[in-house]
């Protein structure tokens, strides 16, 4: 029985005593808006229509192009998938050998038969569904030399019960962008997006280490 003893203390750790959310700290500096330099003024002088602030440029393009500019990125996933599948077989064979003859006598004892029945049915069903909706406005914190953006971002929101997150990071094409500042997430390329939470709801909704235990791929039963 001790030898088994290391195994069962082991499996806690295997199947995890913390969730992913829990790991999670807000001040990640991964996700915090880049330390962009200032741009230099442009030159020229200000007029009615031209402006040399880019705040107050009537004919800037708005959009976000450079380091540091944020976009909306509008929530709209949607996912399904399911799997079904089926196998059977069924195979049966027999063999009879009659009693021999030899020197005019028949040897019924050596008379023998075999029968084989064989058969298999086996079925399998999967179904996935997965949607997220909503908008997170993030920063661009690199432009690479084709013009295509690098954003990441983060929206925390702290609830009386806990904690809750979305998460996103990718790359965008400069045209993708509306007018209005924003971008759809299903024109977001290398896309991650993570949505969680914690704490006291969070945690009534999980299973506890004991029962992760029982469930762990590893457990022998």
């Amino acid at each position: 029985m001790k030898k088994y003893l290391w195994l069962i203390m082991a499996l806690p750790l295997l199947s995890g005593c913390e969730s992913q959310a829990m790991l999670v700290n807000k001040d990640d500096a991964a996700f915090a808006p880049p330390d962009a330099a200032v741009a230099p003024t442009p030159e020229g002088r200000a007029g009615g229509v031209f402006q040399a602030g880019y705040n107050w440029s009537l004919t800037a393009d708005r959009r976000a192009y450079r380091v540091g500019d944020i976009l909306t990125v509008i929530l709209d996933e949607s996912t399904q998938s399911s799997k079904q599948a089926k196998t059977n077989f069924d195979k049966s064979s027999s063999l009879d050998i009659a009693a021999p003859t030899i020197f005019g006598k028949t040897k019924d004892k050596l008379e023998s038969s075999a029968d084989a029945d064989r058969s298999f049915d086996g079925g399998a069903s999967s179904q996935q569904q997965n949607s997220l909706h909503g908008s997170i406005t993030v920063s661009v914190h690199q432009v690479l030399p084709n013009g295509v953006m690098e954003i990441r971002g983060e929206k925390w929101l702290t609830l009386n019960q806990g904690d809750e997150y979305i998460r996103l990071s990718g790359l965008v094409r400069a045209d993708d962008v509306q007018n209005d500042n924003t971008v759809s997430s299903q024109r977001i390329g290398n896309a991650r997006i993570s949505y969680a939470g914690r704490g006291a709801l969070s945690d009534a909704n999980a299973a506890g280490w004991l029962t992760r235990l029982f469930n762990h791929p590893l457990f022998p039963l």
